[in-house]
Protein backbone atom coordinates (compact mmCIF):
# COMPACT_ATOMS: atom_id res chain seq x y z
CA UNK A 1 0.00 0.00 0.00
CA UNK A 2 1.32 3.47 -0.79
CA UNK A 3 1.09 4.91 2.47
CA UNK A 4 2.45 8.74 1.49
CA UNK A 5 -0.08 9.36 -1.82
CA UNK A 6 -1.29 12.68 -2.91
CA UNK A 7 -5.04 12.70 -1.43
CA UNK A 8 -7.05 15.54 -3.61
CA UNK A 9 -10.40 16.66 -2.68
CA UNK A 10 -12.81 19.85 -2.87
CA UNK A 11 -10.54 21.79 -0.30
CA UNK A 12 -7.60 19.98 0.65
CA UNK A 13 -4.59 18.17 -0.95
CA UNK A 14 -3.16 15.75 1.35
CA UNK A 15 0.42 15.31 0.30
CA UNK A 16 3.37 13.45 1.82
CA UNK A 17 5.26 15.39 4.28
CA UNK A 18 8.39 16.68 3.13
CA UNK A 19 11.15 18.64 5.49
CA UNK A 20 10.58 21.57 4.23
CA UNK A 21 7.35 21.88 6.10
CA UNK A 22 8.90 21.71 9.76
CA UNK A 23 8.34 25.59 10.27
CA UNK A 24 4.94 25.75 8.98
CA UNK A 25 3.13 22.50 10.82
CA UNK A 26 5.37 23.89 13.76
CA UNK A 27 3.24 27.27 13.60
CA UNK A 28 0.02 24.96 13.66
CA UNK A 29 1.06 22.58 16.37
CA UNK A 30 2.65 25.09 18.46
CA UNK A 31 -1.13 26.28 20.05
CA UNK A 32 -1.71 24.31 22.83
CA UNK A 33 -5.62 23.63 22.70
CA UNK A 34 -4.82 21.16 20.33
CA UNK A 35 -3.20 18.91 22.63
CA UNK A 36 -4.85 19.73 25.69
CA UNK A 37 -6.74 15.90 25.46
CA UNK A 38 -3.79 14.82 23.90
CA UNK A 39 -1.97 11.90 25.91
CA UNK A 40 1.21 14.09 24.96
CA UNK A 41 -0.38 17.10 25.91
CA UNK A 42 2.91 19.16 24.98
CA UNK A 43 3.61 18.74 21.54
CA UNK A 44 2.79 22.63 21.48
CA UNK A 45 6.70 22.53 22.75
CA UNK A 46 9.68 23.17 19.89
CA UNK A 47 11.61 20.10 21.44
CA UNK A 48 8.53 17.83 21.50
CA UNK A 49 7.11 18.87 18.14
CA UNK A 50 10.63 18.25 16.54
CA UNK A 51 10.58 14.81 17.69
CA UNK A 52 7.24 14.12 16.49
CA UNK A 53 8.15 15.39 13.24
CA UNK A 54 11.00 13.28 13.12
CA UNK A 55 9.66 10.58 14.22
CA UNK A 56 6.81 11.58 11.12
CA UNK A 57 9.05 11.65 8.33
CA UNK A 58 10.97 8.19 9.46
CA UNK A 59 7.25 6.20 9.62
CA UNK A 60 7.25 6.78 5.89
CA UNK A 61 3.64 7.66 5.88
CA UNK A 62 3.55 11.36 7.02
CA UNK A 63 1.23 13.51 5.24
CA UNK A 64 0.59 17.37 5.11
CA UNK A 65 -2.64 18.85 4.94
CA UNK A 66 -3.28 22.00 3.09
CA UNK A 67 -5.63 24.13 1.63
CA UNK A 68 -6.09 23.72 -1.97
CA UNK A 69 -7.05 26.96 -2.47
CA UNK A 70 -3.91 28.86 -0.96
CA UNK A 71 -1.49 26.42 -0.19
CA UNK A 72 -1.60 26.59 3.49
CA UNK A 73 -0.73 23.92 5.96
CA UNK A 74 -3.83 23.29 8.01
CA UNK A 75 -2.36 20.07 10.07
CA UNK A 76 -0.68 16.49 9.39
CA UNK A 77 -1.78 12.65 9.48
CA UNK A 78 -0.37 9.48 8.91
CA UNK A 79 -0.70 6.22 7.31
CA UNK A 80 1.05 3.31 10.44
CA UNK A 81 1.11 0.16 11.02
CA UNK A 82 0.44 -1.45 7.51
CA UNK A 83 -0.06 -5.35 7.75
CA UNK A 84 -0.89 -7.19 4.15
CA UNK A 85 -2.11 -10.27 5.97
CA UNK A 86 -5.75 -11.51 6.01
CA UNK A 87 -7.35 -8.78 3.76
CA UNK A 88 -4.58 -6.20 4.93
CA UNK A 89 -5.05 -3.44 7.50
CA UNK A 90 -3.79 0.16 8.63
CA UNK A 91 -3.68 2.37 11.21
CA UNK A 92 -4.38 6.31 10.46
CA UNK A 93 -3.41 8.50 13.18
CA UNK A 94 -1.27 11.25 14.39
CA UNK A 95 -4.06 13.73 12.88
CA UNK A 96 -4.10 17.36 14.24
CA UNK A 97 -5.47 19.99 12.55
CA UNK A 98 -5.34 23.75 13.51
CA UNK A 99 -8.39 25.64 15.27
CA UNK A 100 -9.74 27.19 12.37
CA UNK A 101 -10.78 24.16 10.67
CA UNK A 102 -12.66 22.40 13.83
CA UNK A 103 -16.51 22.08 13.30
CA UNK A 104 -16.10 22.99 9.19
CA UNK A 105 -16.07 19.11 7.96
CA UNK A 106 -11.89 19.22 7.03
CA UNK A 107 -11.49 16.13 9.58
CA UNK A 108 -14.54 14.07 7.82
CA UNK A 109 -13.64 15.15 4.07
CA UNK A 110 -9.65 14.05 4.92
CA UNK A 111 -10.46 10.94 6.45
CA UNK A 112 -13.09 10.22 3.21
CA UNK A 113 -10.20 10.41 1.40
CA UNK A 114 -8.15 8.78 3.52
CA UNK A 115 -10.09 5.73 3.77
CA UNK A 116 -10.98 5.76 0.67
CA UNK A 117 -7.50 5.62 -0.54
CA UNK A 118 -6.91 3.08 2.09
CA UNK A 119 -9.48 0.56 1.16
CA UNK A 120 -8.51 0.08 -2.99
CA UNK A 121 -5.95 -2.47 -0.77
CA UNK A 122 -7.15 -3.41 3.01
CA UNK A 123 -10.22 -4.75 4.77
CA UNK A 124 -9.73 -2.97 8.13
CA UNK A 125 -8.40 0.17 8.92
CA UNK A 126 -7.50 1.37 12.87
CA UNK A 127 -7.38 4.41 14.60
CA UNK A 128 -5.64 4.33 18.07
CA UNK A 129 -6.47 7.41 20.33
CA UNK A 130 -6.29 8.63 24.49
CA UNK A 131 -9.03 7.59 26.53
CA UNK A 132 -9.31 11.09 27.90
CA UNK A 133 -8.95 12.28 24.04
CA UNK A 134 -12.76 13.01 24.18
CA UNK A 135 -12.27 15.25 21.18
CA UNK A 136 -10.86 12.78 18.44
CA UNK A 137 -12.77 10.18 19.97
CA UNK A 138 -15.77 12.12 19.19
CA UNK A 139 -14.53 13.07 15.36
CA UNK A 140 -13.91 8.93 15.14
CA UNK A 141 -17.00 8.30 15.81
CA UNK A 142 -19.00 10.80 13.56
CA UNK A 143 -17.18 9.53 10.70
CA UNK A 144 -18.54 5.70 11.70
CA UNK A 145 -15.70 3.87 13.38
CA UNK A 146 -16.08 1.81 15.91
CA UNK A 147 -14.49 1.48 19.31
CA UNK A 148 -13.08 -2.16 20.07
CA UNK A 149 -12.48 -3.65 23.56
CA UNK A 150 -8.63 -3.51 22.47
CA UNK A 151 -6.63 -1.17 24.30
CA UNK A 152 -3.30 -0.26 25.13
CA UNK A 153 -1.13 0.98 28.02
CA UNK A 154 2.02 3.16 28.29
CA UNK A 155 3.52 6.11 30.26
CA UNK A 156 4.05 9.54 29.22
CA UNK A 157 5.44 12.34 30.96
CA UNK A 158 5.45 9.97 34.17
CA UNK A 159 1.80 9.27 34.20
CA UNK A 160 0.18 6.13 33.14
CA UNK A 161 -1.86 6.62 29.13
CA UNK A 162 -3.99 4.47 27.72
CA UNK A 163 -5.07 4.01 23.84
CA UNK A 164 -8.11 2.90 22.68
CA UNK A 165 -8.92 1.35 19.31
CA UNK A 166 -11.13 2.01 16.97
CA UNK A 167 -11.75 0.31 13.15
CA UNK A 168 -13.68 0.68 10.59
CA UNK A 169 -14.03 -1.93 7.94
CA UNK A 170 -14.55 -1.65 4.04
CA UNK A 171 -18.37 -2.70 4.15
CA UNK A 172 -19.19 0.11 7.20
CA UNK A 173 -17.23 2.61 5.31
CA UNK A 174 -19.12 2.00 2.07
CA UNK A 175 -22.34 1.99 4.28
CA UNK A 176 -20.99 4.72 6.84
CA UNK A 177 -21.53 8.49 7.29
CA UNK A 178 -18.81 8.83 5.03
CA UNK A 179 -20.32 6.95 1.96
CA UNK A 180 -20.77 9.05 -1.14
Amino acid sequence: MNRQPTLETERLVIRPLAESDRADLFAVAADPALWEQHPAHDRWRREVFDALFDEGIASGGALAVLDKATGKILGSTRFDRYDAEEGGKVEIGWTFLERDCWGKGINPEMKRAMLTHAFDEVALVEFRVGDTNYRSRNALEAIGAVRTDRYELGRYDGKRVVHLYYEIDRQSFANGPLAD
